[in-house]
């Protein structure tokens, strides 16, 4: 679904697909890498990567960025934007996405047992609430802040 221009992006309608992931690497230096959906290293990515090592951020805050990278490389790779040409129209309509949007279901098995918790449910042990279908709010604020300093 390519779309030029500020015009309103049938939001509703767009189908993102998992394209692509953040991989560890044994780098101490860059632990996260995001890659496209042929393996290849983003080299925009990679570039920010390097900018958050020589902040000294650690691991943790690599891949949190990277998730979000990921997010919206994701969104550009479905709307058929290449990056270096997305515009405030794009970063406008990700974050509208962002909000209607579903998020995808874990590739893990189901919990269960004593640990686990129904459904829905607040976890047993922290007592906080179960997550929801969509994305919260936080992490759509974070989003939009990583990608600023993008």
């Amino acid at each position: 679904m390519t779309h030029r221009g500020d015009g309103p992006r049938d939001l509703a309608r767009l189908v993102v697909p998992r394209d692509g992931r953040l991989e560890p690497t044994a780098d101490l230096f860059m632990p996260y890498r995001l890659v496209d959906a042929a393996g290849m290293v983003v080299e925009a990515a990679a570039a920010f990567f390097a900018e958050l090592a020589a902040l000294g951020r650690p691991a943790a805050t690599h891949r949190s960025y990277g998730m979000d990278l990921l997010r919206w490389f994701r969104f550009l790779w479905a709307a058929g934007v290449p990056w270096d040409q997305a515009t405030r129209a794009e970063a406008r309509d990700y974050c509208r996405w962002i909000q209607l949007t579903v998020k995808p279901g874990r590739q893990r098995g189901q919990r269960g047992g004593a640990g686990g918790s129904a459904a829905g449910a607040p976890n047993p042990v922290t007592g906080k609430p179960a997550p929801g279908r969509r994305y919260a709010a936080a992490t759509s604020a974070h989003s939009e802040t990583v990608l600023r300093s993008f």
